[in-house]
């Protein structure tokens, strides 16, 4: 019977991660695939002290690096609190909203999530000195910055009413602080992506460079799919000194290039792409479209593409000029034995065009780099969204730029799969763009993706429309969007949804990073029985909070809610095979029925025991039993 549960909340991989170090650990090695057993010590903490001053790795670095991998493998106590009340529809859906800081939220997932997430999307600070507020602690101190960046400015950060810090621009730390607060968030978050998983990360000029740097770092530069360019406006400002900046960057990278068939889908065709597919002849495969028969290379580069076709009308041998043609003989001949050649009506064109057939183009179109404003929304159609959402008239406004929902659903066609129950996360939530996206894409084809979101709860200006309005922090507007969300995707596509399989998921289950439920307990204690029995629960702690600390412990995911269970007069709760029992001074008849039961493993409460004497008789009996249950005592 194991009585050594940490309480940790988070994941300590770093057993694990030094098995399988390319994989976990692509930072630790060169470009040219050399294990850097310097950084590696570093991220499994093995040697912190004695790397300090060591040569570092081609690469970036910045003042405070060093201490990031820290940050990374530091694990944390904290747990993820309930909240019905703020939730809808709890017992039921999947969704799940959470509040609090994202590297905190982040640890808790780790676990229970570990390599279950499909797409990421996260749309971070820009560092543009007036937006990027936090509460822990990313930033170095004067001293610290001086030492490493060989700076004696008049340095330091700027605290807000609410505790979080700003990073203004004229700060030497500028940039490192910002480094320092996305690195470890983006490590964390690479070990929840599934295999095939992919993440997007919106941004702009300030950091872009960075960014793409310390993700090339962090999920491998083999791994890097594409710097995509978001059209985010469409006009020009005229009052501002050189270029007018109409775009942003959304960084692309999966986990594995390998999977990247599996990573990146493909899009739908619009109505405008289908409607260049035709049948002018008639042929029995169906509709088509045409290509030219034209390659990118000259006849004098391709000399094997270079040869005469046949006009079947005049029957003149037809040479290419400036560009070679793009098939081998061999296809050409196959292609007019399979009457794929286009040579317009009555063989009018000079040279061929090939037939594209919709019937055989598998999956739909490959997504572009470049997204328009025209197919994946604008910031004003973002600001659109939200007016629209809150009712509010053109002036109105409770969030700054959030996201169209068309970009992010372009997005989530692209990374995640209508068909596998996908698990979403963005854990920058802001207005809760994301989450509207999720439960829109699934009204619109039929899917089940599951979101999970994280906000911090920054306060809301008390001159602002948002505060004015009873929204107090950006989590709570973030909330009320997916509630009124909901309701009007409900309203917009009743006919659509009458025939979906499952009903359409519009809820979401409410959670806040919370302390720990436990109390930490002496670890210099010698009876390990009689340290169990210590009441180790803080007070006025409610059951449903233990069960999610316990469950998220366990590694169990939150989209489900356990089933009960009844033994004699005690009542336990199921998930996954494991059976979590929370009940005081449990009579020993019935937790003994426990051990006979179908689960692999059983975790108890310390609290569940009378005294020590039913715990030793209750360990005697599963002995006894030499069953491979495993028991975990809390």
């Amino acid at each position: 019977m194991n009585s050594n549960n940490t309480r940790k909340a988070s994941k300590d991989n770093t057993q694990d991660n030094l098995q399988i170090l390319k994989q976990l650990f692509p930072s630790a090695f060169t470009a040219d695939g050399e294990l850097d057993v310097n950084i590696l010590k570093q991220l499994v903490g093995t040697d912190d002290e004695a790397n300090q001053g060591v040569a570092e790795k081609f690469g970036l670095t910045w003042a405070g690096k060093s201490k990031v991998f820290g940050t990374v493998r530091q694990t944390t106590n904290k747990t993820l609190k309930p909240n019905r009340q703020n939730s809808v529809d709890f017992d039921k859906t999947k969704h799940l909203f959470i509040e609090g800081d994202n590297l905190d939220a982040l640890k808790i997932l780790e676990r229970s999530y570990f390599n279950k997430v499909k797409m990421i999307y996260i749309d971070p600070p820009y560092n543009t000195g007036n937006d990027f507020v936090y509460n822990d602690d990313f930033k170095t101190s004067q001293a610290e910055h001086e030492q490493v960046a060989g700076t004696h400015d008049e340095l330091g950060q700027t605290k807000r009413s609410d505790g979080l810090t700003k990073n203004s621009k004229d700060k030497g730390r500028y940039h490192s602080n910002w480094l320092n607060m996305m690195y470890p968030r983006l490590h964390i978050a690479r070990n929840l992506l599934k295999d095939d998983g992919v993440i997007f990360v919106s941004i702009d000029d300030n950091e872009v460079h960075h960014l793409r740097m310390i993700m090339d770092e962090i999920f491998g530069e083999e791994n890097f799919v594409a710097e995509m360019i978001w059209e985010k406006k469409y006009t020009t400002s005229n009052n501002i000194k050189g270029i007018s900046n109409t775009h942003e960057y959304i960084l692309c990278f999966c986990k594995s290039i390998d999977s990247i068939d599996k990573s990146i889908g493909r899009l739908s065709y619009t109505d405008k792409a289908l409607s260049r597919f035709k049948n002018p002849d008639n042929d029995p495969r169906g509709p088509w479209s045409d290509a030219s028969y034209h390659g990118p290379k000259s006849p004098t580069e391709r000399k094997n593409l270079n040869y005469p076709l046949t006009h079947p009308k005049t029957g003149v041998e037809i040479w290419p000029k400036e560009k070679s043609w793009a098939y081998e003989k061999s296809n050409y001949e196959k292609h007019v034995a399979e009457n794929r050649l286009y040579w317009g009506k009555n063989n009018s064109y000079k040279e061929p065009r090939v037939k594209i057939f919709l019937s055989e183009i598998q999956g739909g179109v490959i997504p572009r780099s470049l997204l328009s404003y025209k197919d994946s929304g604008s910031t004003s159609e973002g600001r659109a969204d939200l007016r629209n959402i809150f009712g509010l008239n053109e002036d109105g406004a409770l969030f700054d730029n959030p996201k169209p929902v068309k970009l992010l659903s372009k997005l989530l066609s692209i990374g995640a799969s209508n068909e596998n129950n996908d698990i979403i996360l963005d854990f920058y939530a802001g207005s809760g763009t994301t989450a509207h996206a999720v439960m829109q894409l699934n009204a619109e084809d039929g899917g089940n993706r599951k979101y999970i979101c994280v906000q911090l709860p920054e306060v809301t200006d008390e001159k602002s429309e948002a505060f004015k309005a009873g929204y107090k922090t950006i989590a709570d507007i973030a909330r009320e969007r997916i509630r009124r969300a909901g309701k009007k995707i409900m309203a917009d596509n009743a006919d659509k949804l009458k025939n979906r399989k499952t009903p359409l998921d519009i809820g979401f289950k409410d959670f806040a990073v919370a302390p720990s439920n436990f109390v930490e307990l002496p670890i210099d204690a010698t009876d390990q029985t009689q340290l169990l029995l210590v009441n180790n629960l803080k007070s006025g702690v409610k059951d449903e909070d233990l069960l999610t600390q316990m469950r998220l412990l366990q590694g169990k995911t939150l989209d489900v809610e356990p089933t009960q269970a009844t033994f004699g007069d005690l009542t336990v709760y199921e998930q996954d095979e494991t059976c979590f029992v929370i009940q005081p001074n449990a009579n020993l008849a019935d937790l003994k029925q426990l051990l006979k039961a179908k689960y692999s493993k059983i975790v108890l409460l310390d609290r569940v025991f009378k005294d020590s004497k039913d715990m030793t008789n209750f360990d005697q009996e599963y002995q006894a039993l030499d069953s491979q249950k495993i028991i975990e005592i809390c």
